[in-house]
């Protein structure tokens, strides 16, 4: 076999055996929560996605509070750094002078490059003295931790994963399309609006769901000013708890086999929730690339 064969034998191979061992590493941990789920899934069934109960006296567990919390807060996130990061990409790729760009760009980047436990230390001294002013004008429990806290520290940490990848797919919109829009007589902002948008569309979707992906398991930043109380919420303000969250604050003190197995039934919903996140993400990648195709 000549040089060069080999060469491409050893990498096909070695590109081969690299996406084996990760599927195989996926499917190792789903098993290992799958059997350390089974004590909590045979003693209370499909009751414990929706019983909101938390109590390790009486081994009584239920996940919803949890559930809840973790959706409520991953989705405001979203919600919240939608017009930031698209804001900020579009000044990036179609209005911020070269210099400028590459400076903001870099600093967009480093935001997720920061700990979550900083993200946590500065939503506790910054964050949380804020929000409580705003809960004692909107007449609510003054608190200052809870989840809309938590969805605003999230909302930070997403940003730059949803920013980056709509900047990159909006600078790579053809400079024809934008030409061609404006030899029509369309104005900066209706090119941006029924060109460009449209082009990196799925682009921009794409990022949105990496950056839903990043919150959806977020611990230590979240951990630190959601409240921590294990209750089902009634509002956006009050404390509560995450799945991720009630995982790094009770795992240590399980003393019982229930109460562990509850807790990785726990990361066990979560790794599922994550999973279906991700298949709906290639649903609408596909759907919204069929309709670009069929556009043009």
């Amino acid at each position: 076999m000549e040089k060069r064969a080999w060469g491409d034998w050893i990498f096909e191979h070695l590109s081969r055996s690299m996406a084996v061992l990760v599927l195989l590493l996926v499917i190792g941990g789903f098993i290992t929560m799958v059997v350390m789920s089974l004590p909590s899934i045979k003693a209370f069934g499909f009751s414990f996605l929706v019983r909101d109960t938390w109590n390790p006296i009486t081994n009584e567990f239920g996940a919803l509070p949890f559930i809840v919390g973790t959706l409520v807060t991953s989705f405001l996130a979203l919600i919240i750094t939608i017009p930031f990061s698209l804001s900020i990409s579009l000044f990036l790729a179609e209005y911020a002078p070269t210099k400028v760009r590459g400076t903001m760009a870099n600093l967009v980047e480093t935001l997720a490059a920061i700990p979550s436990v900083i993200y946590g230390l500065w939503g506790i001294f910054f964050l949380v003295p804020l929000v409580r002013k705003l809960e004692i004008a909107l007449k609510e429990p003054p608190y200052g931790v809870g989840a809309f806290t938590a969805s605003l520290i999230l909302a930070v940490m997403i940003m730059p994963y949803a920013t980056s990848v709509a900047e990159h797919v909006i600078a790579m919109v053809p400079r024809e399309l934008k030409e061609g829009g404006y030899a029509l007589g369309a104005t900066r902002w209706e090119v941006m609006r029924h060109i460009v948008l449209p082009y990196a569309r799925s682009g921009i979707v794409a990022g949105l769901f990496l950056a839903l992906g990043r919150a959806l398991g977020e611990t230590m930043a979240v951990t630190m000013v959601v409240g921590n109380r294990n209750a089902l919420l009634k509002s956006i303000f009050d404390p509560t708890n995450t799945m991720a969250s009630v995982i790094a604050n009770e795992f240590t003190e399980a003393t019982s086999k229930i109460y562990l197995s509850s807790l990785v039934e726990i990361g066990l919903v979560l790794f599922l929730i994550t999973f279906v996140v991700n298949v709906i993400y290639k649903w609408v990648m596909n759907r919204l690339e069929v309709g670009q195709k069929e556009t043009a």
